[in-house]
């Protein structure tokens, strides 16, 4: 029963802290979640279905990549080139180096910058980068949603 009982605190810090690496760059916020999914699964007292599990981790994964993948379709979106989307992604991974504020900024100016070496003019370059942006908050709300969601299911299962 003790382990149970630091398997379910460990889950609980696992659902906070994954909620809020949603919005902090530097934590894995959805996978740390759903960490605590199989946390719970872990305990004598809880049990939680395998197939459960597999579409959880499909949604986990299929919102990481949508992480990456949303500010440069968003780029596009807003009549970026195929340069300003890949800046755009450039500008994510780069972005990386200098969080928190690098994840939000990169995107953009990767955009940016993407569509002038295009030879895009500045005002519709800078369009581009605001569609980034646009992906950067989409992507953003979803991972949110998804932690809530699986905060919610975690309770569920727990009460």
């Amino acid at each position: 029963m003790e382990l149970d009982t630091v398997l379910i605190a460990c889950a609980a810090f696992c659902l906070i802290i994954g909620l809020v690496g949603c919005v902090v760059p530097a934590l894995p916020g959805i996978p740390v979640s759903y960490a605590a999914l199989i946390l719970i699964t872990l305990t004598d007292a809880y049990d939680i279905p395998f197939w459960v599990l597999i579409v959880w981790l499909l949604v986990v994964t299929l919102v990481s990549v949508a992480d990456f993948v949303l500010p440069s379709m968003t780029t596009r979106r807003f009549g970026g080139s195929k340069s300003g989307a890949r800046g755009t992604l450039v500008g994510t991974v780069a972005g990386l180096f200098f969080l928190p504020l690098g994840l939000v900024v990169g995107p953009f100016v990767g955009a940016v910058v993407g569509e002038m070496m295009d030879g895009k003019k500045f005002d519709e370059a800078l369009k581009a980068g605001f569609g980034a942006f646009i992906g950067f908050l989409a992507s953003s709300l979803l991972k949110i949603l998804v932690a809530i969601g699986l905060i919610v299911y975690a309770l569920w299962v727990l009460l």
